[in-house]
């Protein structure tokens, strides 16, 4: 769960290198092996995105505990 700015900076910085990761992968690996080395990259990304999403949800003046 991010608690704060930081932790958001943090792990959309995180986000924003898996995805690069990702789209030099789809060059380098060949095509019967992407899925496979892809998954896991994009099951983080889904994650981290969710995780973005939720803290993004509630107003800066609200507390943690009032927006779960």
């Amino acid at each position: 769960m991010i608690m704060n700015d930081a932790e958001l900076a943090v792990t959309q910085d995180r986000i924003a290198w898996l995805q690069k990761l990702l789209v030099q992968l789809r060059v380098t690996a060949r095509s019967d092996e992407y899925p496979l080395v892809a998954s896991g990259y994009l099951s983080e990304v889904e994650k981290m995105q969710s995780e973005v999403l939720v803290y993004l949800r509630r107003h800066s003046s609200q507390s943690l505990q009032a927006a779960s």
